[in-house]
């Protein structure tokens, strides 16, 4: 009489891993994407150096248990990806972003944002010697079409106006997001995800208040309101989102969870046209559908992976 075949799914934990990393990842992105609203009712008060730099106040003040408890000490290579990482992906990131958001409207700055997975294809190629074919050549060149688009894009409408030098701005701040998550991917190959994000925010939220004292110096009376907004930015869209990130990052390769990136922009739309009233027009429409489109193509690579 045989014995009973004992079958067994294969890569079963690892499947359950790559799950669990998943969820982070769009949890991370989801969260990202409030954060444009929120600024836009901080900004009723605060400039774009007060808010940045109070959102991250907030969000290192809620990153400080983590940062002690996995303390380790950067050395050699480690701490210059670290500076790196820190002061691109902070104080440049954020002050560069919020001032386009400032600018321009929260649903082209969504729509503009969700570049990132393509631009991260193709700094892999650059920096982390990942082959791109030609035709995600091609697919890069057609997301930065769709960019295009969304920037010159007029709606028709009464309210808020999109801006073509927000919008390139916020363009700018996503090169220097794909800065940050490569430097990040870097650094959580051999250390603590936590441990990385509570140090580069720490680090880069440094820098943000030396700039911020010696161009601006920091007011502190604004309304109940303005402060639960900077709050949420602080410890939800950024706190809370960077360890989420970082962590589905550690689990997963770059080229993989980049897409998840693309939640931003779809919350951050939704909120900016429900919520803000604002309107898109048919030109950025067009061109959100070709960035997302063209982000989801690197995201489905079979086979393409991060060395």
């Amino acid at each position: 009489m045989d014995e009973p075949r004992i079958t067994t799914s294969p890569g079963g934990p690892r499947q359950s891993s790559h799950r669990l990393a998943s969820l982070s990842l769009a949890a991370a992105g989801a969260l990202w994407g409030t954060g444009f609203l929120f600024g836009k009712i901080a900004f009723s008060e605060m400039s774009v150096t007060e808010n940045v730099t109070f959102r991250l106040l907030f969000a290192t003040v809620a990153l400080l248990p983590v940062l002690l408890r996995t303390w380790k000490p950067f050395q050699g290579r480690d701490l210059s990806v670290l500076v790196l990482a820190a002061v691109v992906g902070v104080p440049v990131q954020f002050l560069i972003q919020f001032k386009g958001v400032q600018l321009t409207t929260v649903s082209h700055a969504s729509l503009i944002i969700a570049i990132v997975p393509v631009l991260l294809a193709s700094g892999s190629a650059m920096f982390l010697h990942e082959r791109l074919g030609r035709a995600e050549w091609a697919v890069l060149l057609l997301s930065a079409v769709g960019a295009v688009l969304i920037a010159v894009s007029t709606p028709r409408g009464r309210g808020a106006q999109p801006n073509l030098k927000g919008d390139i701005l916020v363009l700018l701040s996503a090169l220097a997001a794909v800065v940050m998550i490569l430097a990040t991917k870097k650094l959580v190959k051999s250390r603590s995800p936590f441990n990385v994000t509570a140090s580069i925010l720490t680090v880069g939220t440094f820098f943000l208040v030396v700039y911020a004292e010696i161009w601006q110096p920091l007011r502190f009376r604004f309304s109940p309101i303005v402060w639960a907004a900077v709050g949420a930015q602080g410890i939800l869209a950024t706190a809370a989102a960077y360890l989420l990130w970082n962590w589905g990052l550690s689990k997963m390769p770059a080229s993989r969870s980049g897409v998840f990136v693309n939640l931003e922009p779809v919350v951050g739309t939704f909120l900016g046209v429900f919520i803000l009233h604002e309107s898109l027009g048919l030109t950025a429409v067009l061109g959100g559908v070709i960035v997302v489109g063209s982000a989801i193509f690197f995201s489905r690579r079979p086979g393409r992976q991060y060395p």
